[in-house]
């Protein structure tokens, strides 16, 4: 257990020769939880009492643990192994699981593959063991317990047999009682029948065994969700430079226009990871209003969004690979266009793309029609790349237009109905004057009431409003309205909703 440790050597601005252990309160006790390598040399373990080892060594370094900072590193160590496959998940508090069935190949074979792994890990500074097998209990016993190294597939009883018992992954309190009766190896319940051996037990002595052996299927839940299309390109000398990046975007839309043409689908939101030489890892995601697959319309994206981009790139010392990977897709139908017609919603969408992939999409925003009869409630503004039926609104709005007889709108509807002072001659008529935001206008010309009621369903459907339409001694125009009547209260609120041109 040296990721703690690990995480404190790396932040020293100075080597320090004294052994260093990290501490943690179990129980009354404070107890060590990560020693590095020269405490584990004195015999200092896990789980000793800090008072025994400041007995034993005075000379300790003795730093509390932080098992948040030790997760967030962990994490980031995740995401900078999935340069070797996507198919990976946390094993907390300091371990890491890998399928590499089928990405293996790339690196010239498992022993290629896991020395390039260590390599790395030992580069940034970082104490691994790692085991390779085709089970996920046999991987993390060897690798914890046992010989790193690769494991032949049907090897796993005489590998775990010599194992304590502890690396079958058992609860703590199934490990005691197993030790308590003699069992103390895996190698002394391989033969037990296995019935007794749950019904003393437990069951999850037989399942933690049997997935171990490979009899049992374990699932591995991945940190991030499988892209159904992906492409990556490795570099033999790191690149850092934002032209040479964009290049390799078209290179790798490129690859996966064929795959995506086979199936009939485009590329919605689409993500580019780029690694770092030092073990960090840039990932930048642009999205689309509809399905795109073409290597320019990617790059253009990607121009955009490196643009806004407050640090740009952040290369460090340079990519050593870059993977483009399709994170959401959608059917993409062939559209035919008349001869001399143009695809002019292709434009927009194109032009939609490009403004949010430079502004941010809740910057880039449509109206959608909303199913309420409440002006300031009757439209709102979604994302222009949102996948909602947009149309569908509108639709239904027409056709209710179609049948009822609107009086006009006004140009600008403020989002909230303004209070205003209104004077009015008569009762239920519009009002001669009023003032708004400090200013006094003069009513001319008046046309109305056109009632609206209140949502009456609901607990804040408030009054019904008499909506005017008035022009002022300077020709300005407003939409007036007044909540409430006259037989229902005795001073009803006036309020300005809205600017005709």
């Amino acid at each position: 257990m040296r990721l703690a440790t690990d995480r404190i050597a790396r932040q020293r601005t100075a080597p320090d020769p004294r052994p260093l252990v990290v501490t943690g309160r179990q129980g009354n006790v404070e107890r060590l939880t990560a020693v590095d390598a020269a405490a584990a040399n004195l015999g200092l373990k896990p789980g000793l009492a800090l008072a025994e080892a400041r007995a034993r060594y005075p000379d300790l370094t003795v730093v509390a643990e932080n098992s948040a900072d030790d997760r967030r590193l962990l994490d980031a160590i995740a995401d900078w192994c999935q340069r070797y496959t996507p198919l990976l998940a946390v094993d907390p508090p300091d371990g890491l699981l890998l399928d590499i069935a089928g990405c293996a190949h790339l690196y010239g074979g498992e022993e290629k593959l896991l020395a390039d792994l260590l390599a790395r890990f030992e580069r940034f500074g970082f104490a691994v063991r790692a085991a390779i097998a085709s089970t996920i209990g046999s991987a993390f016993a060897l690798a914890r317990f046992g010989r790193a190294g690769i494991l032949a597939p049907g090897a796993e009883r005489t590998a775990l047999a010599p194992l304590p018992i502890a690396a079958l992954r058992f609860p703590e309190e199934t490990i005691v009682a197993l030790r308590r009766v003699g069992l103390k190896r895996i190698g002394d319940i391989l033969d037990l029948p296995r019935a007794p051996l749950a019904a003393r037990f437990g069951n999850e002595v037989l399942r933690q065994l049997a997935r171990a052996l490979g009899e049992e299927r374990e699932p591995l839940t991945p940190l991030l969700p499988l892209a159904t299309y992906v492409a990556e390109q490795p570099f033999a000398e790191p690149v850092a430079r934002e032209d040479d990046v964009l290049r390799v975007i078209m290179r790798l839309t490129a690859r996966l226009k064929p795959m995506l043409e086979r199936r009939g689908e485009g590329a919605r939101r689409i993500e580019l990871a780029l690694f770092r030489t030092d073990g960090a890892v840039r990932r930048i995601v642009v999205s689309t209003s509809r399905p795109v697959r073409d290597p320019d319309d990617v790059r253009a994206l990607y121009v955009e969004r490196l643009a806004s981009l407050a640090d740009a790139l952040d290369p460090g010392f340079g990519f050593d690979l870059a993977r483009l990977s399709v994170l959401a897709a959608e059917t993409c139908p062939p559209e035919q266009i008349g001869l001399g017609e143009r695809a002019d919603d292709a434009d927009l969408d194109r032009l939609i793309d490009r403004l949010s992939a430079r502004l941010g999409a809740r910057r880039v925003m449509r109206l959608i029609a909303n199913d309420s009869h409440i002006p300031e409630l009757a439209s709102g503004a979604v994302p222009a790349q949102a996948d909602v039926a947009i149309e569908n609104g509108w639709a239904a709005f027409r056709r209710f237009r179609d049948g009822v007889e609107l009086s006009p709108r006004p140009l600008r509807l403020l989002a909230k109905p303004e209070p205003i002072e209104a004077i009015a001659t008569v009762p239920d008529g519009p009002p001669v004057r009023f003032r708004w935001r400090r200013a006094l206008h003069e009513v001319i010309a008046a046309d109305g009431p056109e009632r609206i009621e209140g949502a009456w369903w609901s607990e804040e459907g408030g009054p019904a409003r008499d909506y005017f339409r008035v022009e002022d001694k300077a020709g300005l125009r407003f939409w007036l309205f007044r909540a409430g009547l006259y037989r229902s209260t005795a001073q009803p609120q006036w309020f300005l909703h809205g600017t005709f041109a």
